[in-house]
């Protein structure tokens, strides 16, 4: 799913037949008056929300109807003080979508003005009062940040605060947009009901333009809950791409760089117990050093096995604790035998020059370790095909480009 909402209207040109979303018996407003057996005359009709609706959740979208119109244009305004309220039409045409959830308790007037092809124009208008503040929400955040530049591998990942009831799966992926530059197809997994993941088909394009709005804020999730904050963010990939592989068989380590061998180094990995996973991964986290504490997977830092280790130049790779980091205890080892607790120990000058040269995102390949990657055991979107990931989508998926973004004109 794509979008790109801006602007206070819409304009949308419409076959001259019934179109927007939704089976109305209701009266429509047409020129001159009439229903929908007025056959040739243009009308429009708001079918959501209803007029004088009240307690209307803010994140509601306007769903309309148009007949024998060539063009509609959909406003919805503050009806206190007449500010505008800007948003866009689904890719699909089946609602005008806010850009931002509406203000709590406050009412609203929303208007969509169908045009025939005589030009003369009929309004259908419904003004309604959204519900008050709730008290009962779910934070969202993402793993990508406003600005920044990731790996072709880097999926997009939403982590909700609180577990999001299955019921209301579609109802939130409906509300997550992407838009790429250039246009890439890609579709929503939910990893589990707090982490829904975005990848492309294939890794993004070089050089690709990636925005991201979240409309969260005010959307029903069940049991008096609701979505708390909307997310706008603008990134980017990287230029140039950068991939790692590791293999077990020959204890090395390999980068490319536009399909370029640019360093080959000398790599230990996890020991027969404790062995390193394989599979398709990505660079999660990028830092100088952090503190290495086995008691944080359960093994006591005073037991055998155990440890409390600076580590310098760590590049997770998945949540159970596989990094490709510096070790220069390992130095003799590497390349030779397989020494640790499950990582990729390289040395300290090879590390260095991972850290200076990656990004978040750099796919990474593990292969021979006879040992292999768990689902969900970090960012493990391209661990599996295409055709799985696409199962994990709530609402059904359509093969194809990315739908064009919403527009204002």
């Amino acid at each position: 799913m794509a979008c790109r909402l801006r602007g206070a209207v819409l304009i949308v040109i419409v076959a001259l037949a019934l179109s927007g979303c939704g089976k109305s018996t209701a009266h429509w407003n047409g020129a001159g008056g009439g229903n929908l057996n007025d056959g040739g005359k243009v009308a429009a009709l708001i079918s959501e929300p209803k007029d004088g609706a009240t307690d209307v959740p803010a994140s509601v979208e306007i769903t309309y109807q148009t007949r024998n119109a060539k063009s509609a244009t959909v406003e919805v305004t503050n009806a206190g003080t007449g500010a505008k309220v800007d948003g866009g039409p689904r890719p699909d045409g089946s609602s005008w979508v806010p850009m931002q959830a509406l203000r709590y308790g406050m009412k609203y007037t929303a208007k969509v003005t169908a045009t025939g092809a005589d030009g003369k124009t009929v309004t259908s208008t419904a003004t309604f009062t959204t519900m008050a503040e709730p008290g009962n929400t779910s934070h969202m955040i993402s793993n990508m940040g406003d600005g920044q530049v990731y790996g072709v591998g880097a999926p997009i990942v939403l982590t909700f605060t609180k577990s999001i009831p299955k019921a209301a799966w579609p109802a939130v992926q409906r509300r997550l947009f992407v838009q790429s530059t250039p246009q890439q197809e890609g579709i929503w997994n939910w990893f589990s009901d707090r982490e829904v993941h975005y990848r492309p088909k294939d890794p993004w394009q070089v050089g690709t333009k990636i925005s991201i709005q979240a409309l969260f804020r005010g959307v029903p999730l069940g049991d008096g809950r609701y979505g708390d904050d909307d997310l706008s963010i603008d990134a980017s990939v990287v230029t140039s791409a950068l991939r790692i592989e590791i293999d077990d068989a020959s204890k090395s380590l390999t980068v490319t760089q536009d399909g370029k061998v640019v360093r080959t180094v000398k790599a230990s990995l996890g020991k027969a117990t404790t062995p390193s996973s394989s599979g398709n991964m990505v660079v999660m986290t990028r830092a100088t050093q952090e503190i290495f504490d086995s008691s944080t997977s359960g093994i006591p830092v005073n037991s055998p096995g155990g440890y409390r280790e600076t580590v310098f130049y760590p590049l997770r790779l998945t949540w159970g604790g596989q990094y490709i980091h510096a070790a220069p205890w390992s130095v003799g080892q590497q390349g030779r035998f397989d020494v640790s607790h499950g990582c990729t120990n390289v040395s300290p000058d090879d590390a260095k020059w991972l850290y200076d040269n990656t990004h978040i995102g750099d796919p990474v390949t593990v292969k021979n370790t006879g040992s292999p990657l768990k689902w969900g055991d970090g960012w493990t979107d391209w661990n599996i095909s295409w055709d799985e990931y696409v199962k994990g989508s709530a609402i059904p998926y359509t093969p194809g480009p990315a739908a064009p973004s919403p527009a204002t004109s």
